[in-house]
C-alpha cells in the first residue's frame, strides 16, 4: 500500500484514521433535479438545505477548514459514517481518538455504524455509549432539517463474514412509524453503512431486507440514499430513489466480481489519488474507470 507520498508502507488503523473528505448534496429551494429527476420541494422548504456524508476515517483539519471557510454556518448538517477502519475493533481508545477528531470540527455531526463500530464485548454499547445517544435499538433515528427528513438505518449490526447487511423487523416497525405523517412532497435522506440495494451479494454486498424498508418510501417524490461499506464509487436510479455509495479516504476495494473477495486493493502511487475519495481543495475530482453507473 502506497501514502499520498508515494511511500510504500503498511496502513494501520491509526493512519488510515487520518484522514477524511466526504461528497456532499445541497438544495436552496425552489424546484430542483437530483439523479435527473426533478421534484418540487415543500411549502415549508425556505431555508437552503446543506449535508455532507463522510465516510471511513479523517483528517480533524479538512473539517476544521471548511468550516472556518464559512462552507458550514452553525446549524447545517453532516452525516456521519465512522465505516469498518475508524475505529477499527471498537476499542475505548478508538473511540477516545474518532470523538476527538470529529469533535475539533465543531460541526453538528449525526452517525450510522458500521460493522467494526459494533464488535465490542456488548454488542455495541461502546459506539451507543458514544455516538448512540437519543437513538433506538442498535442506533437507528430521524430528524428534520429545513423541511428534509433525514433517517440513519443500521444495516451492520450482527454482520457475519461475507453476509449480507440486515434491519430486521423491529427497526422497520420503527421507520413504518416514522414515515407516518409525511407528506409525498418531503424529501428524504436515508443513510446506511451497507448499501440498500444489492450491488453484489456474492460478496454480501447488500442488505437482504432492503426492499421492505424501499416499499415505505417509494411514494416520495424525492429519496436519495446514501451508503459507503464497499469503497467505491456507485450509482443507481430506481423511480424517485437515488442510491450513491462513497469512496473510502483509507484504502480501495476491487470492483464487484474482479478479485476472489473484496479486501485491500494494492495500486501504484500514482493511481492512489485517483480511487480514494480525497482532493485537494478546489480541485475538480477526477473521473476514473471505477466510477460506476446503474439507471434502471
Amino acid at each position: 500500500m502506497y501514502d499520498l507520498g508515494g511511500n510504500r508502507h503498511r496502513l494501520d488503523a491509526q493512519r488510515r484514521r487520518a484522514k477524511i473528505l466526504a461528497t456532499s448534496w445541497h438544495r436552496s429551494g425552489g424546484s430542483g433535479r437530483k439523479g435527473g429527476r426533478g421534484f418540487q420541494l415543500p411549502a415549508n422548504f425556505r431555508q437552503p438545505c446543506r449535508f455532507q456524508q463522510t465516510g471511513q476515517s479523517g483528517r480533524a483539519r479538512d473539517l476544521e477548514g471548511s468550516d472556518r471557510q464559512g462552507e458550514w454556518p452553525s446549524g447545517q448538517t453532516r452525516l456521519h459514517d465512522p465505516h469498518r477502519r475508524f475505529t477499527h475493533l471498537s476499542k475505548a481508545g478508538q473511540f477516545d481518538d474518532a470523538e476527538k477528531v470529529i469533535g475539533e470540527a465543531k460541526l453538528d455531526v449525526h452517525y450510522v455504524p458500521g460493522e467494526h463500530d459494533l464488535v465490542d464485548e456488548d454488542n455495541g454499547k461502546a459506539y451507543l455509549g458514544r455516538f448512540g445517544k437519543n437513538t433506538k435499538g442498535t442506533g437507528w433515528y430521524s430528524f428534520d432539517a429545513g423541511g428534509v427528513h433525514f433517517i440513519g438505518l443500521v444495516n451492520a449490526a450482527n454482520l457475519k463474514a461475507g453476509g449480507m447487511g440486515s434491519l430486521g423487523d423491529e427497526q422497520i416497525a420503527w421507520l413504518t412509524d416514522d414515515l407516518k405523517g409525511k407528506g409525498a412532497s418531503t424529501p428524504v435522506v436515508v443513510v446506511a453503512h451497507i448499501p440498500l440495494w444489492t450491488v453484489y451479494a456474492d460478496w454480501g454486498w447488500g442488505t437482504e431486507d432492503s426492499a421492505r424498508a424501499l416499499a415505505l418510501l417509494k411514494r416520495f417524490g424525492s429519496v436519495t440514499v446514501l451508503n459507503g461499506h464497499i469503497h467505491q464509487l456507485m450509482q443507481k436510479v430506481e423511480g424517485h430513489v437515488t442510491f450513491r455509495t462513497a469512496r473510502s479516504t483509507a484504502f480501495p476495494q476491487p470492483a464487484p466480481g474482479t478479485a476472489p473477495s473484496p479486501g485491500h486493493l494494492l495500486v501504484t502511487a500514482e493511481k492512489l489519488r485517483t480511487v480514494l475519495g480525497i482532493k485537494r481543495r478546489g480541485q475538480a475530482r477526477q473521473k476514473s474507470p471505477r466510477d460506476h453507473r446503474y439507471t434502471a
